[in-house]
This record gives structure tokens, C-alpha cells and sequence, in this order.
């Protein structure tokens, strides 16, 4: 039997290894369902959301405040305008 130690070579004992974190990502498939522009029904002026929205939410307009659902909002003829948007289908 061989005893001895190494330069290096000693077990972490009560030393602090540091945090474990773990991730957790769920991936919701998409697809693209078409493209068209947001705008306001009212006076035509563009919305830019700053994050994905759902047809049934409430959004305003920035520049004559016309509240309504985002559905409200959304055209899909053609051409789109200068506030595209990309309508996805989302499976959770």
C-alpha cells in the first residue's frame, strides 16, 4: 500500500465548492402564421409592443390613446406598413 500526498491533490473537504444553479427552459413550439402591421384603427399610427402580446390583450394607442384588444389592432392586408409584426401560432 502507498501512502503519500501531492502537491494539489487534497480532498475539497469543508472548502466551499461554490453554488450549483441549475436552469430549467421550456421550449413552446412556434410557427408563423402571417405578417402584418399594427396599427392604431383610429388615426393609422403604428404600435410597437416592447414584448409578444395575445390577440384578447389591451393595448393603446401611443399617439391618440384608442384603447383596445390587440385583434383591434392588427391588420393582415396587404402591404403590411411600416410596424410589422409576425402573427405566430404558440403550443405550450
Amino acid at each position: 500500500m502507498i501512502e503519500g500526498r501531492f502537491e494539489g491533490s487534497d480532498p475539497i473537504g469543508d472548502r466551499p465548492v461554490g453554488r450549483m444553479v441549475q436552469e430549467e427552459r421550456r421550449r413552446a413550439r412556434t410557427s408563423r402564421f402571417a405578417r402584418g402591421t399594427l396599427a392604431c384603427p383610429s388615426c393609422d399610427a403604428p404600435v410597437a409592443p416592447a414584448r409578444p402580446l395575445a390577440p384578447t390583450e389591451e393595448i393603446a394607442c401611443p399617439y391618440c390613446g384608442t384603447g383596445g384588444a390587440v385583434r383591434d389592432f392588427l391588420s393582415l392586408a396587404t402591404p403590411t406598413r411600416a410596424a410589422h409584426v409576425d402573427v405566430r401560432i404558440v403550443t405550450r
